[in-house]
């Protein structure tokens, strides 16, 4: 799974990546600070279930602190974008092109309306609506593009979904997606010769399927941000909008790794540890212990909300031994594995090793004891075992 985190310029694309990912990268106050993607790991956080089977886990491919499952996530933090970005302007194409792996993206916007689309204090107040109209345009040209590059030689294929797939495969889309794109748009599918304004179209929807937003109103303990913020949400939906401060909680994080503060991510207080701080650093701490009271700085929140409701996956567990469950090695819940809302425990056994799939009988129920079929839909929390013919022998 990969996240990319988008934008116009100087909205605190890479503050936010640095305070999800703890990676050091370049943060100035003017354009284009990124130009090669910053890439990192970030992580979205759920119950373990080691509570509910009351043993003790040992997590392998993710982190387990005092039951809380800590699942490592992918981020990427791209070049700034500007109007006209698909047609190569600002760093738009190497923008763009970076964006081809992310499953989902999080939009950030300046929520003090303090810098206007190009990434500039203008002395103005700016409206971020206009930065995420401007954005999706863009998503949506630079798709419609690719398309339209193509279009010759998909109206030769009788079969529109499977010709748009070849093209689109290494963007992440599926061919359901595009199928239901192409309905959606109210278009054919055979021999695809479609005008500009239908592939745009197309392209819209297409966008709006495989490659799901949540709008990052960042800056959100500005003076001006509650009415941004509120501005936000009437445009986009409730839902669609989260406003949070990624340099508070970069700031807070990095208090915490050099011994000042105790503080655990996403949390909405801190002990301060060491009380030899100069007086500046001190009211900075009071002010930022203030501001999270409420309701934290909503980082962690952006990251669990991308995970668990922009991409709807839950987590599951695979194991060997359904009784003690371990793994071959005897490591107690070793995985914990995200997966799409839907997903069967044959698609499970794909995401283990393909292997496994092609032999898989069955699956069983750890926590039931109980023997399921290929297509069993998975639960969130589930602990499941994969049954192989070889396992049989």
């Amino acid at each position: 799974m990969q996240i990319g985190i988008i934008g116009a310029p100087n909205k605190g694309k890479s503050t936010l990546f640095s305070a999800l990912t703890m990676n050091e990268v370049s943060i100035a106050d003017y354009p284009f600070t990124t130009i090669d993607p910053n890439i990192g790991v970030a992580y979205a956080v759920a119950e373990c279930v080691e509570k509910e089977l009351s043993v003790k886990c040992r997590a392998r491919n993710s982190l387990c602190v005092d039951g809380v499952r800590m699942l490592p996530i992918n981020i990427i933090d791209v070049a700034g974008l500007v109007e006209g970005a698909h047609e190569g302007r600002g760093m738009g194409n190497q923008f763009l092109n970076d964006l081809a792996g992310a499953d989902a993206y999080l939009l950030v916007v300046d929520a003090s309306g303090k810098t206007d689309p190009a990434g500039l204090h203008s002395g103005q107040d700016n409206d971020p609506v206009q930065d995420v109209v401007t954005v999706k345009k863009e998503l949506v040209a630079w798709l419609a593009g690719i398309v339209k590059d193509h279009i010759g030689t998909m109206s030769r294929n009788a079969d529109g979904a499977e010709a748009l797939h070849s093209v689109l495969a290494g963007l992440k889309v599926s061919k359901d997606e595009i199928t239901a794109s192409i309905e959606k748009s109210f278009l054919t599918s055979g021999n695809i010769n479609w005008s500009d304004k239908d592939i745009e179209t197309f392209a819209g929807n297409l966008m709006e399927v495989s490659k799901p937003i949540l709008i990052v109103a960042n800056k959100a303990d500005s003076k001006e941000a509650p009415r941004h913020i509120a501005d936000l949400k009437a445009r986009f939906g409730d839902k669609n909008v989260i406003g949070c401060s990624a340099a508070i909680e970069l700031a807070l994080r990095k208090a915490a790794k050099q011994g000042i503060i105790s503080y655990n991510p996403g949390g909405r207080s801190f002990e301060i540890k060491k009380r030899d701080i100069g007086e500046e650093q001190m009211a900075a701490l009071e002010y930022m212990r203030g501001f999270i009271a409420k309701d934290g700085t909503n980082v962690q929140a952006v990251i669990n909300y991308a995970v668990f409701s922009l991409l709807d996956d839950i987590v599951v567990y695979p194991v060997e031994d359904e009784n003690k469950y371990t793994d071959h090695f005897g490591n107690v819940l070793p995985d914990a594995i995200p997966i799409h809302n839907g997903s069967t425990a044959y698609d499970l056994a794909e995401r283990i090793h393909t292997d496994i799939a092609r032999g898989m009988l069955y699956a069983i129920d750890a926590k039931k004891k109980m023997r399921v079929a290929k297509d069993y839909v998975l639960k969130n929390n589930d602990v499941i075992k994969i049954v192989t013919a070889a396992r049989q022998k």
